[in-house]
């Protein structure tokens, strides 16, 4: 198994990160998260014009899962402020395995900047499983008639399309949703990480036929795979949190004195960031397993990716903590950067799946 990188991967991994060094510091970061919006449209458009990667979401190449994590890092450690994961990963995975003319003309916005999507997905009452209960879209001459409520749609008050599933006569359907469609209702709100996100309603919301994504009642293994390829990048965005939380807690214990001396020279906290160095090693050996199971079949998939999101949770929570406590009192205010990465470690350990969810979902695929 090889998990070195080509020579191209690498020359975008340094052009992606002295382009984040340059424009996406950290007070920069927290400006934007504290505005308005939320998000970075300057940012999403250099993406588009000047780096490239939103090309990452064109559906007419096949899936770049090696690609998508050195970009996904990158953006981790910068802690970016703009839908990269909810719309060149999670959203342009459905849009490949639904193909179709609809699928190409949003893939192409998305790489023009033009287009941002957010997965509509979770119910009240579904905790994290991909079967919708309570949404549902029904035929209406044409077209569809659509009616239920998603809850926590993350990215969807940046969103230009939501994809939102919901049951037919025939299962799980995939449709694309227009945010400001009669009918839809969103209520916003900001995440702890500064993200985004709302319950969305629908009430009789009218659809064309070509609203459907893909094939009628086809999509449950489609969102599965989606969620495990979500999650593999999502890993990639925790390694390149956690590094930063690492380096910013050797530089900070190397300032902080104690004694007349940094306390980082204390052997019993160079022996916490050594186990902090090795919580960060194993996860990134457990996203770099879930990246290439991505092409398994899907229990192997499965697998690989509830041990790294397993992984990379108790990883989050052991480097996040350690690092606010290695930072004392300032470790929790506005003006640490440590703080915003632990507040983004935390959401991650909980996204698409807790830690006992994937451990549960890990022996029912096993056997």
């Amino acid at each position: 198994m090889d998990f070195s990188l080509s020579g191209e991967q690498q020359q975008l991994r340094d052009s992606v990160r002295g382009w984040l060094k340059s424009h996406h510091g950290f007070e920069h970061r927290r400006a934007i998260s504290r505005s308005e919006s939320g998000w970075d449209a300057a940012t999403w458009t250099a993406f588009a014009d000047d780096l490239g990667i939103l090309s990452l979401a064109d559906i007419a190449v096949p899936h770049d899962a090696v690609t998508v994590m050195v970009v996904m890092e990158e953006l981790g450690e910068a802690l970016i402020t703009v839908p990269f994961l909810e719309t060149v990963v999670t959203g342009a995975a459905v849009l490949r395995a639904a193909g179709g003319e609809a699928a190409q003309a949003l893939s192409d916005g998305i790489i023009a900047g033009d287009v941002r999507l957010a997965l509509a997905w979770a119910e009240p009452d579904t905790r994290y499983g991909w079967q919708p209960r309570t949404t549902r879209a029904v035929r209406e001459g044409n077209g569809w008639r659509l009616d239920g409520l998603k809850s926590v749609v993350v990215g969807a008050p940046w969103a230009t399309h939501l994809i939102v599933s919901a049951l037919t006569d025939t299962g799980t359907s995939l449709f694309v949703v227009a945010p400001d469609a009669i009918g839809v209702s969103l209520m916003s709100y900001p995440t702890i990480d500064g993200r985004r996100a709302a319950d969305v309603r629908f009430e009789g919301v009218v659809l064309s036929g070509d609203a459907l994504l893909g094939e009628e009642g086809a999509a449950l293994p489609v969102l599965e795979r989606v969620g495990d390829i979500s999650i593999a990048a999502m890993g990639a965005e925790a390694v390149g949190v956690m590094r930063r939380m690492l380096a910013d807690t050797i530089e900070y214990t190397g300032q902080r004195k104690q004694f007349g001396q940094p306390i980082a020279s204390f052997q019993v906290l160079q022996h916490r960031m050594v186990d902090m160095f090795m919580q960060i090693e194993m996860a990134t050996s457990a996203v770099y397993l879930a990246t290439l199971r991505l092409e398994a079949e899907p229990a192997e998939r499965a697998r690989a990716a509830s041990v790294a999101k397993v992984t990379i949770g108790e990883a989050c929570r052991f480097v996040g903590q350690n690092a606010v406590q290695l930072h004392g009192g300032m470790g929790m205010t506005d003006d640490a950067a440590v703080s915003h990465y632990f507040k983004r470690a935390t959401v991650i350990e909980g996204e698409f799946g807790t830690t006992d969810h994937h451990v549960e979902r890990f022996i029912s695929v096993a056997g």
